[in-house]
């Protein structure tokens, strides 16, 4: 079961109740290598609290290894990840760091069918106009999809 709410503008949620101990859901979050594994990401490192972190877009095929960056923020195990990253920040010909990013947080909570993931985005107000309503419609429709690619994840085991 999915559920998803928004803000009009600066806020993306989606809540899914994963049939996984908490354990599990937290592996498929907190690895950065098998996060990259349902995200399409090839992260060239670890979650650490703090660092940047830079990996290649491996799915879909029109943005195979274009670098992807995200700065974590939090990695609490177990229970919360979060980071910040430009949203839709593919074309190699922008310099999206002179731009402000939005920040995303992944929380787990136990469930008496599993483990309840939630994530959040937010910060889409502070973003370029001229972005903002391409990057929250991009990931309104790509968060949806990713709730579905971890919860496959997940139930391979």
């Amino acid at each position: 079961m999915t559920t998803a709410s928004a803000s009009v503008t600066d806020r993306i949620e989606k809540t899914i109740l994963l049939n996984a101990p908490r354990s599990r859901v937290w592996k498929a979050i907190g690895d950065a290598a098998e996060f990259g594994t349902w995200f399409g990401i090839a992260f060239e490192g670890p979650f650490i609290a703090g660092r940047p972190l830079r990996g290649r877009i491996t799915f879909p095929p029109e943005y195979a290894n274009v670098s992807f960056d995200i700065l974590v923020e939090r990695v609490e195990p177990g229970r919360l990840l979060s980071f910040r990253w430009h949203p839709g920040g593919v074309d190699p010909a922008i310099d999206y760091s002179k731009e402000p990013s939005t920040l995303v947080t992944f929380t787990l909570e136990d469930a008496p069918e599993g483990t309840r993931l939630t994530v959040v985005e937010s910060g889409f107000d502070a973003l370029p106009e001229a972005r903002r309503a391409d990057a929250f419609r991009l990931n309104e429709k790509g968060w949806g999809q990713q709730m579905v690619n971890v919860e496959r994840h997940v139930a391979k085991g």
